[in-house]
């Protein structure tokens, strides 16, 4: 579709408009974001619009058609699968060589564990290797309760956060604002530019990179302008 409309607003409503005219959803409902600065962000993207309509460079558009549309059709299971993650969370397993690359992992996970254990009170197994262990039920019963008291606009943003970098804590600590997007995505990284910074990267390796990048930092700032 190609841009038709002259004028992008945001009514009383929080409803983002084209001449007047509501934005809908796919499932035609009207795209109302009870959040002003979000709605306002989002009527940005429509302004920037020009010729074809392309929803890649629309991610807080495309969040919010979540937020009111996808996640309520089912909030509970919505939340259970990203709480699912918590049980093999990237943070907690780890390279046993190079040192290097040890240490990296140390340092940029060893901290969002530890906000983790403080905030929620819970034990958090770290494991050298690729091969699964459980985490304690109590910490993943616990850690599937603060996603699930979660909004549903808040679940919207923290899905291509968690899906992306594989982590639930890394999500979490952003959300909550422990940590700041550009930290959170060196974290979820970590292994990827190691491996960059080993072997570098072909044409296809940095777009689908990039791909993660934009997803990521788009539910980055969605999360943020949910004042």
């Amino acid at each position: 579709m190609k841009r038709f409309w002259s004028a992008v607003g945001v009514d009383a409503a929080g409803v983002v408009t084209l001449d007047g005219r509501p934005v809908r959803t796919p499932g035609r409902l009207p795209l109302a974001i009870p959040y002003p600065a979000l709605a306002e962000a989002v009527a940005d993207e429509w302004r920037a619009v020009e010729g074809e309509i392309d929803p890649r460079t629309m991610p807080l558009t495309g969040l919010a058609n979540a937020a009111i549309e996808r996640v309520p059709q089912d909030q509970a299971r919505f939340a259970a699968t990203l709480a699912r993650f918590g049980e093999t969370d990237l943070l907690c397993y780890r390279a046993d060589a190079p040192p290097a690359l040890v240490a990296r992992q140390a340092e940029l996970w060893d901290p969002l564990l530890a906000w983790a254990r403080r905030r929620y009170d819970v034990h958090v197994e770290v494991i050298a290797g690729v091969m699964h262990r459980a985490q304690p039920a109590a910490t993943i019963a616990r850690l599937s309760d603060a996603i699930a008291a979660r909004s549903a606009w808040e679940l919207a943003g923290l899905s291509p956060v968690v899906t992306i970098g594989g982590s639930l804590v890394a999500g979490l600590a952003l959300l909550e604002r422990a940590v700041d997007a550009e930290t959170a995505w060196r974290a979820v990284e970590a292994d990827e530019d190691w491996q960059t910074e080993q072997w570098g990267r072909d044409e296809v390796s940095l777009a689908a990179l990039e791909a993660r990048r934009r997803d990521f930092f788009g539910g980055a700032g969605f999360l943020a302008l949910l004042g």
